[in-house]
């Protein structure tokens, strides 16, 4: 029996809205005869069921258990074809594409005049807009006519459209080689997370500058200054240069605020330069540039020309609700950030097919911070524990070692320290098989092991030892990153003072002022 969550047709059809499935069924009594199909009985019972469950469509009636593949393939065409017709969906990529097949149809019918005449107008908004790849496709159909279109210019115009593909091929190659870049980075970042040795930089940045094109960026359209922004921006991310960091996601913002045509085009990548604008921003604890940055988001997303998309509404939800915690982690105002809980849990099962399990475990994380934050140590485990307990992510190595790291130390401040020992080896053994043991942990891994045999009297000078080792760490380019996961630091104040761990970052905030 298949999976619900993993049907590709059923959580289509759940995925459209009141107006899509209204047109739908108009699409398919337009195509005559279809009234009473079996497709369309299947998409009514799929739109009733509130969980995919094979056995009920079976005893239906509808399908025999033979027949249910192919009726089931032939109804997710059907609802695509549907879904291409809606207006809702068309962009200037579709219209370019449209045209494009316009005239493919021209020229097969032999109308070459008119094909080129199509083809010259899709090519100029092709070009306009930065669609790079389909300006090119449209060029070779071009050269193909032609060929079999003999005019008296066609001298000139073969060198116009020899040159033509020629400068778009160098420009798509260009695009391709950092876009590929920029993945590749991406992919580590998730692997393994930031940088953690003098070895691991050096790899890093001979991959980086090995797989760097040469350019001039101010020769560049926006296409390939949009790729070389992200190829650097994830090169400083891994290398934990927040201040480059800041400098590459300020130019990809205002890279589409320059060419304001394209926020309506790629919604996706100018929210996503907006986030790891705020995200470099959070790391340089820069409060005050942080919060008029969120601020300016939330506004842009209410702006009526911003466009609206399921997927956009996800990756809003995403990057909002993300920003928003990390906002309360730089004030400190946890207990005033417990709100954001429940609308993240509501947002996650709203929009859980269209975000990662990564994403999931990042959200968990953050809100066991919070809950740790707060000092509800209960709640903080529990939400560590979803992530300790996933074996099958395997991606951010980094956030699975200090989900492990802070659920030791929660079960401590929750008085829950009766199986501590058996922890400490368990995450211990889990540091060493990821090859992610580094100073900090080790230290606090050796406190959390000498705690059974400190007097409670004693506590307080321990807390202030460890304390004083670990400002060591500070400033350490790779050990400091175990400080962006998790502010030990603050908490140990916070037990060397008696005082709630947020009062203290709360005063540190106020003391930047910025």
């Amino acid at each position: 029996m298949t999976n619900g969550q993993n049907d590709p047709l059923f959580i289509l059809v759940k995925s459209l809205s009141k107006s899509e499935k209204r047109q739908f069924k108009l699409y398919v009594g337009r195509l005559g005869g279809n009234t009473d199909a079996k497709f369309l009985s299947l998409f009514n019972l799929f739109d009733k069921m509130t969980e995919y469950d094979e056995e009920v469509i079976l005893k239906s009636g509808i399908v025999k258990k033979q027949q249910l593949s192919n009726l089931k393939a032939h109804l997710y065409k059907q609802l695509l074809v549907s879904l291409r017709l809606n207006p809702t969906h068309h962009n200037i990529r579709f219209q370019i594409r449209e045209q494009l097949d316009f005239a493919t149809i021209l020229y097969h019918k032999g109308l070459y005049k008119q094909s080129l005449k199509l083809l010259d107008k899709a090519k100029n908004m092709a070009i306009e807009n930065q669609e790079k790849n389909m300006a090119y496709e449209i060029v070779e159909l071009e050269k193909i006519i032609e060929t079999q279109y003999i005019t008296r210019s066609i001298s000139t115009r073969a060198e116009e459209l020899s040159t033509q593909a020629k400068e778009l091929s160098r420009q798509n190659v260009l695009a391709s080689k950092l876009s590929n870049l920029s993945l590749q980075l991406y992919g580590i970042m998730l692997k393994s997370g930031y940088v953690k040795d003098d070895e691991e930089y050096r790899r890093i940045t001979q991959y980086f500058y090995a797989g760097l094109p040469e350019y001039n960026y101010e020769e560049l359209n926006f296409r390939e200054k949009l790729w070389s922004n992200k190829a650097h921006l994830w090169y400083s991310f891994l290398v934990h240069d927040f201040l480059s960091c800041f400098k590459y996601a300020s130019r990809w913002v205002q890279l589409f605020h320059e060419n304001e045509a394209m926020i309506a085009l790629n919604p996706v990548f100018y929210l996503k330069g907006n986030h790891y604008l705020l995200e470099s921003l959070y790391f340089l604890k820069h409060r005050t540039k942080f919060k008029e940055t969120l601020e300016q988001l939330d506004e842009i997303l209410h702006w009526g020309k911003f466009p609206k998309n399921d997927n956009v509404v996800s990756l809003a939800f995403l990057y909002l609700y993300n920003n928003r915690l990390n906002l309360h982690f730089l004030e400190g105002s946890f207990q005033e950030g417990e709100y954001l809980i429940e609308e993240i849990n509501k947002g996650l099962k709203e929009h859980k097919n269209r975000i990662d399990a990564h994403h999931f475990m990042v959200f968990y994380y953050k809100i066991a911070c919070l809950y740790f934050g707060m000092g509800d140590n209960r709640k903080c485990i529990e939400y560590l524990t979803k992530i300790i307990d996933n074996k099958s992510l395997k991606m951010r190595e980094d956030l699975m070692c200090f989900a492990r790291v802070l659920s030791l130390v929660a079960h401590y401040e929750a008085g829950m320290d009766y199986h501590l020992d058996v922890q400490l080896k368990s995450t211990y053994k889990f540091l060493i098989k990821m090859n992610d043991l580094h100073e900090v942990q080790k230290e606090m891994i050796k406190f959390l092991r000498r705690l059974g045999d400190i007097y409670p009297h004693e506590l307080k000078k321990e807390f202030k030892k460890l304390l004083k080792v670990l400002k060591r760490f500070e400033d350490d380019p790779y050990e400091k990153r175990a400080f962006l996961y998790l502010d030990i630091i603050s908490w140990l104040e916070s037990k060397v003072e008696n005082r709630p761990v947020g009062d203290i970052i709360r005063e540190k905030a106020k003391q930047l002022m910025r």
